[in-house]
């Protein structure tokens, strides 16, 4: 049967071109479709049609950084990872997050080697894209909520990657601060094994930036959080998004938090308009996603929730967000337009 797996959604909002348009959408065999050959050609009509109500049909979020959720600690739940993972992947569905990298802090290396194996290839919710190691290899006077007494040089090149983590296997991203990878080394393999490089948790200067992303580097992480503050005789990390030392045609990413504590309205018009192209929302989202105010874990040290934030027991330092991607897309739509 030609319309064998044809459903048509009728009655939808569709975004296209960044506007949300009334249209129909096609799907045959799980794949969107051009309607126009099945019109002219094929003349089927759908096996099924579905009244959407007026509701709008938008891809899914991705979420390239969120530490857990919903009580789940990803980088301190060692005995309970495959449960974990799933009940966060069904959380994050509810809020329009299709996919995810889970993200595990700066932690002892016996975990690493723990949690990293048991990562599940299915879940029963949200989709894996695969792992995002945020440490230890990062410089301790940006360390922000990672527990110092775990952090790591990179002495031993890739072999201390390798030391650290063990398998690389389930692994696309990994947060070092550059300086500490001066020759670009670490980068490179890093790169070539097709692992994404980011920058963060760093006292590096535009330079070294420059550097590491000859080397390949492609993604700072939670841009303006954790590295030093834009100086306009040196910008630092931040200076990447407008900088002419960069490899021709490379793209450089950069997350950001809007969640309306971690940037400044200000600071994400900045970054918006300076780079549109290279910005992602990322949640930063700790164990306390979705939960009462109270104690909580991030790796190895605990958390308090309290007004809102999320803060390192007993401290003002902030330590990842408590707020969904749904809400960052919102408050970021409001404060950029």
């Amino acid at each position: 049967m030609a319309n064998a797996g044809l459903i048509q959604f009728r009655n939808c909002r569709l975004i296209r071109d960044h506007q949300l348009i009334r249209d129909d959408l096609w799907i045959r065999n799980g794949k969107i479709i051009n309607p126009e050959p099945v019109f002219f050609d094929e003349k089927v009509e759908a096996v099924k049609q579905i009244d959407c109500g007026d509701a709008i049909i938008a891809a899914g979020y991705i979420d390239l950084q969120i530490n857990g959720g919903y009580g789940v600690d990803f980088s301190h739940d060692v005995e309970t990872v495959e449960e974990g993972i799933n009940k966060v992947a069904r959380g994050l569905i509810t809020n329009g997050v299709t996919s995810f990298c889970p993200t595990l802090v700066t932690s002892p290396v016996e975990h690493y080697k723990k949690i990293l194996p048991k990562i599940p290839n299915k879940t029963e919710g949200a989709g894996i894209l695969g792992m995002h190691l945020e440490g230890p290899f990062i410089n301790p006077k940006k360390k922000g909520a990672h527990p110092e007494q775990c952090i790591k040089n990179l002495e031993k090149g890739i072999d201390s990657i390798l030391e650290a983590y063990g398998s690389l296997n389930n692994v696309k991203i990994i947060t070092l601060a550059p300086e500490i990878d001066a020759t670009g080394e670490v980068t490179r393999a890093l790169t070539n094994r097709g692992i994404t490089v980011a920058l963060g948790h760093s006292m590096a200067n535009l330079s070294d930036g420059e550097k590491a992303a000859q080397n390949g580097a492609t993604l700072i992480t939670h841009l303006f959080n954790a590295m030093l503050p834009f100086h306009h005789r040196d910008p630092g990390l931040v200076g990447l998004l407008a900088s002419d030392g960069l490899p021709s045609e490379q793209v450089i990413y950069f997350g950001i938090i809007s969640d309306g504590v971690h940037t400044h309205p200000a600071a994400l018009r900045i970054a918006h308009r300076t780079h549109p192209d290279g910005l992602i929302l990322v949640t930063d989202a700790i164990s306390a996603l979705g939960l009462e105010e109270g104690i909580h874990h991030i790796g190895e040290l605990e958390l308090e929730v309290r007004d809102g934030k999320a803060f390192i027991a007993n401290t003002n330092t902030l330590c990842g967000s408590i707020a969904p991607m749904d809400e960052c897309v919102r408050i970021f739509k409001k404060v950029t337009g």
